[in-house]
């Protein structure tokens, strides 16, 4: 078992000094993955439903005008450090934590330049990054970046994929599809890891499920999406099913993919789940560690969580809270 913790990417903490301090800590505690998400802008009105609270509200939002979510101005929201940026930032300031984008929206960056940035990242790490994956959810961001058409972000994210293991893996890449086209090129240098960096698909739908049977090495489901909950075990039991029946359906062994699983929280404050039973990860660090034995069980292979808690010493006292009480027990 593996675990992984957020590295601030907005907010009071996603300064140079903060980010490169959490990430020094947890590397020295033992855990094994950094992990950074991914906004290039935040909309100042977002129609939008955010997929992992129960209201749809997005966290940044404040006030609300009709069915829209406002963000308010002011330095303090919308601020969102770019994820390609901040992982060449941790390749440099660390030595053995997995760098994982959680999540790369695929279809914010041209399938190129996104493939060229997390080679080099791997290089600069010398073979750290996994590619957590998602299609997205903020049609406002999509516009305003100048992404392709919403509505496609599912066919565009399977062709982004395909383009970027083609990218990686051939020494005269070329590809014609839809949304990417390229041929007559030289793709240098290549990842370090062979044959490409760890692709895990991200998200709990039964299309990001049908992803990852079909493109991912690995599945890296956030447990609190209110209308896809994963939120006690034997949820997470039938979905790691359904999961191996579409990997089977493709003649793929499911051994192949690689499970792990995010909770954006964990601790003293039990939250239910959505059938009144307590929730993953919550309660007393005793009920977490059984959660956690009880996810192993399961085959998870990686369990990552948010240890941000307001300022630099909570955040790290957290993250050592976590080690000494759950890690070590692995």
């Amino acid at each position: 078992m593996k675990f992984g913790f957020y590295v601030p990417h907005r907010g009071a903490l996603a300064s140079p000094d903060a980010i490169s301090t959490i990430a020094e800590h947890g590397e020295a505690l033992g855990y094994g993955y950094a992990l950074v998400a991914d906004h290039i802008v935040v909309p100042r009105r977002i129609r939008s439903d955010y997929p992992y609270a129960k209201s749809g509200a997005f966290a940044e939002a404040k006030t609300t005008d009709g069915d829209e979510i406002v963000v308010p101005t002011g330095s303090e929201h919308g601020a969102s450090l770019e994820q390609l940026s901040v992982m060449a930032y941790l390749a440099a300031v660390t030595t053995k934590l997995r760098l994982l984008s959680s999540v790369l929206v695929v279809p914010h960056r041209p399938a190129t330049v996104a493939a060229k940035s997390l080679a080099t990242i791997d290089v600069l790490s010398k073979g750290r990054v996994t590619v957590g994956c998602g299609a997205g959810w903020l049609r406002e961001e999509f516009v305003a970046i100048g992404a392709p058409d919403f509505d496609a972000r599912g066919e565009v994210t399977n062709e982004y994929l395909a383009a970027f293991k083609e990218l990686w893996t051939a020494d005269r890449p070329t590809f014609s599809g839809r949304y990417v086209q390229f041929s007559d090129i030289s793709f240098l240098p290549k990842p370090v890891q062979r044959p490409h960096p760890p692709v895990w698909v991200g998200g709990e739908s039964p299309a990001a499920m049908r992803r990852a049977a079909r493109l991912g090495d690995g599945w890296c489901p956030i447990g609190a999406n209110p209308r896809y909950p994963l939120d006690t075990p034997e949820r997470v039991r039938e979905s790691i099913k359904m999961l191996h029946d579409l990997a089977e359906a493709r003649n793929r062994d499911p051994a192949t993919i690689e499970l792990s699983y995010l909770a954006t929280w964990y601790g003293s404050d039990a939250m239910p789940a959505s059938n009144g039973k307590q929730h993953l990860l919550s309660g007393t660090m005793e009920d977490v560690v059984a959660d956690v034995e009880a996810l192993h069980e399961l085959g998870i292979a990686n369990i990552f969580i948010s240890v941000e808690a307001g300022t630099l010493a909570a955040t790290l006292e957290r993250m050592t809270e976590f080690s000494s009480g759950v890690m070590a027990q692995f």
